[in-house]
C-alpha cells in the first residue's frame, strides 16, 4: 500500500510537471509574439494582412493557453462541478470570441461591444485567479524539491504579468485611454496592456507615463507581490530537501 501510494505521488508529479512546463512554453510564446508583434497592431491598421496574420496567431496560441489552464484544473482537484463549469466557460469564450473577433471573418456581431469585451475578458481573468491560487497551494505544499515545483513556480510568476495584463486590459475596457494610449479595446489594446504588465514585472520602465492613477496604484500591487512571490517561493524551495532515491 505504502510503494502504491509512492507511485501514484509520483505519476501524479510527473503529470503536474509536464502541465506545468506546458502552459510555460505557452506562455513565453504568447508574451514573446505579444512584444514583437504589437507593433502591426498598434501603428498599422488592423484590417492589413499583416495584423490579420498577427491577431490568427493571438487568437491560436490563446485559444491553447485556455486549453492548457483546464488541463492544468485538473490536476488540483477532483471537483467534477468546477472542472466541467470551467472548461464550458473556456469553451464558450474561444468559441464566441473566435466567432467574433477573428479577422478574416464575423459569423457574430454585437452592437455593444465595450459589454461583450468585458463579458468575455472577465471570465478568462477569474479563471486565472482561480489557477493561480491552486497553484500556490500546491508549490507551498510537500516536504521535497521536486521538478514540479520548479515548473510550477515558472508558470505563477508568468500567470502574475498575464493577468495583470488582463486587469488592466478591462480597465481599458470599461474606461478607454485608461492606459494613456488611444487605442482600440481590441487586440491593440490587450497587446499593449500586457506589454505594460510585463514591463512591471520584470522591473523595467513602463512607458507609460500617462496612465490613470488607478492602473499605477495596481501597478504598485503588481511589483510589490510580484517580488513578494519571487522572495517567498526562493526561501520556501531552497529550504526544502531532495526526496530520497527510493521516493524520486
Amino acid at each position: 500500500m505504502f510503494r502504491l501510494r509512492i507511485f501514484q505521488g509520483k505519476e501524479l508529479q510527473s503529470e503536474k510537471k509536464k502541465d506545468y512546463r506546458n502552459v510555460v512554453i505557452n506562455q513565453v510564446i504568447i508574451i514573446v509574439l505579444g512584444l514583437t508583434l504589437s507593433e502591426f497592431l498598434v501603428e498599422g491598421q488592423q484590417t492589413t494582412p499583416a495584423s490579420k496574420f498577427v491577431i490568427s496567431i493571438y487568437t491560436f496560441f490563446g485559444a491553447v493557453y485556455s486549453f492548457l489552464l483546464w488541463d492544468l484544473l485538473r490536476d488540483f482537484t477532483t471537483s467534477r462541478i468546477l472542472i466541467n463549469a470551467v472548461f464550458f466557460v473556456l469553451l464558450g469564450i474561444v468559441v464566441v470570441g473566435i466567432l467574433t473577433e477573428f479577422p478574416y471573418y464575423h459569423v457574430l456581431h454585437f452592437e455593444d461591444r465595450q459589454s461583450f469585451l468585458i463579458s468575455l475578458h472577465s471570465p478568462v481573468f477569474l479563471v486565472e485567479i482561480i489557477i493561480i491560487g491552486f497553484a500556490i497551494r500546491d508549490i507551498f505544499s510537500g516536504e521535497f524539491l521536486t521538478p514540479d515545483k520548479l515548473w510550477g513556480s515558472a508558470c505563477i510568476f508568468l500567470m502574475i504579468g498575464i493577468s495583470f495584463g488582463s486587469l488592466y486590459h478591462l480597465i481599458c475596457i470599461i474606461r478607454p485611454g485608461s492606459l494613456g494610449d488611444n487605442l482600440d479595446i481590441g487586440f491593440a489594446n490587450y497587446s499593449e496592456c500586457a506589454a505594460y504588465s510585463m514591463s512591471i514585472l520584470g522591473g523595467a520602465e513602463p512607458g507609460n507615463p500617462n496612465a490613470i492613477k488607478l492602473i499605477k496604484n495596481i501597478s504598485t500591487i503588481e511589483a510589490v507581490w510580484s517580488n513578494l512571490f519571487v522572495v517567498l517561493i526562493i526561501g520556501k524551495l531552497m529550504g526544502l530537501p531532495r526526496p530520497p532515491k527510493s521516493e524520486a
